[in-house]
Parts: C-alpha cells; structure tokens; sequence
C-alpha cells in the first residue's frame, strides 16, 4: 500500500519516543487482534485483522502540543487477506486547567485510493474521567464523509479504565448513514508499563441492511505516565483512522 512505508517508518520512530527526555513525550505503542462478524441479508460473514499502532504527544511550542500517530493493519477477509496503513498529526492546546481543544489531519489507505480527513478534537478531563468529542471530514477519491463521534472514560482507579462511545459516519455521495456504538476497558499489569485491552463495538449500516459485530483484545506498552497521565498529555487518542465506518469496510 501507498502509505504502509510511511507508517512503518512513523511507528518505529514512536518506539523510539521513550528515549528522548522523560518530560517529553507520552504515549503507547500496542498491538490489537480484531474478530468481526458481517450480518447481511445474504448471510453472515467473518473479517480478522491484526493491528500495530502507536501514539505519542509531546510539547512544541509555547503551550501547543503535537500528537503524532500510525497504525498498520492485515486484515482477513472471504480468503483474502490485506495489509493498510494510516497515519495522523494533530495540534491541540490547553485552555484553563481541565479543557483540551485542537485539530488533526489524517491520512489512510483506501482500497487503491488514499483517503484525506480532517477534524477537530475537544476533550474535558475531569477528576477520575475524560470527556472526548470529535467532528472530522474525509474525502476519499470524490466521495464524501462526516463523521461525529463522543466517548467518555471513566478510571476506576489509576490502573483501570473503562469508556464508551457512539459515532455517527454519513456518506453524501451514495446517501449512506452509520451509527457505532462501542465501550472498552483497558488494566495496567501491576507496576509494569503493559497494559492489556478489550473492546466491543457493534456497527449499523442501516441503508444496506447489515450489521458488524466486533471484539478486539490487545497489549499495550507506555511511556511518559500512567493512563490517565496520557488522556491529559493528549496522547489518550489511539484510533488514527479516517472514520469509523471506513475502519468497517
């Protein structure tokens, strides 16, 4: 794939991130088994992939913080199986003590096209949880995407997290509509600085008539602080995707 060099290349240079200065950059570098299955009107299909994916955030100027991230993803699906890459920089700030405001842009691959989003993020954080909403456009050769999504993340305690979130995808050009509704769970390993991860998201493309069901497990590895340390850090955002309904097709 186009971009799956780039990716490589920005992934090693997040392993790498832990050895610049410790009050520097924050963030993870992790990798997810994904198991979905496609409820159609035809019958009910598998898709397995496997994800690499990284996330770091560090100071840049003044109060301004870049967040950079990349994931690579071999996926398996009808006997095929394909390899994609995507990758994204972000630039946000704080204002007061507790609110996080800034864009990204992203870019991903899209079958034999390269798919451009741009977005906002804002995020909250509150004493044991973050708040997270996000509004992003993708252009994918023509074709046109919105997509809003909000997740809230609540620390049971410093070492467990659990969140939920819902995204609303529409595609203008083939009038399609999608709503994703997903929570997950993420548990530091004593005091190590793995993690393990679980999610659940189920997916309604209801023009089309179908349904995807997904579970992913995963292992994390992090730098610069704890869990919580990373949503303030603004390195709390994993997905570099370029929408939610994009990552089901």
């Amino acid at each position: 794939m186009k971009s799956l060099l780039l990716v490589t290349t920005a992934i090693a240079a997040l392993a790498a991130a832990p050895a610049l200065a410790q009050d520097g950059p924050a963030g993870s570098i992790g990798i997810d088994y994904t198991d979905s299955s496609i409820d159609t009107p035809l019958g009910d299909a598998d898709l397995e992939s496997w994800s690499l994916n990284g996330v770091t955030a560090m100071p840049a100027f003044g109060e301004w913080t870049v967040t950079l991230a990349a994931d690579v993803t071999n996926t398996e699906f009808l006997g095929d199986d394909d390899t994609a890459g995507a990758a994204s920089v972000g630039l946000s700030r704080m204002f007061g003590s507790d609110t996080r405001l800034g864009g990204f842009i992203a870019a991903s691959d899209a079958g034999d096209d390269t798919a451009w989003t741009g977005g906002f993020r804002a995020q909250k954080y509150l004493a044991n949880s973050t708040l997270t909403g996000v509004v992003a456009y993708t252009d994918v050769d023509g074709v046109e995407i919105w997509t809003a999504g909000a997740d809230a993340a609540f620390y049971v305690t410093p070492s467990l997290r659990l969140n939920a979130g819902v995204t609303y995808d529409s595609v203008d050009d083939v009038d399609l509509d999608a709503w994703t509704y997903g929570v997950g769970a993420e548990y530091d390993i004593g005091a190590t600085p793995f993690s393990v991860t679980a999610g659940y998201a189920r997916s309604d493309l209801g023009d089309l008539d179908l349904e995807v069901d997904s579970f992913n497990v995963g292992v994390r590895y992090s730098f610069g602080g704890n869990q919580q340390s990373r949503d303030r850090a603004g390195a709390g955002a994993a997905s570099v995707g370029i929408g939610s309904l994009l990552g089901i097709l």
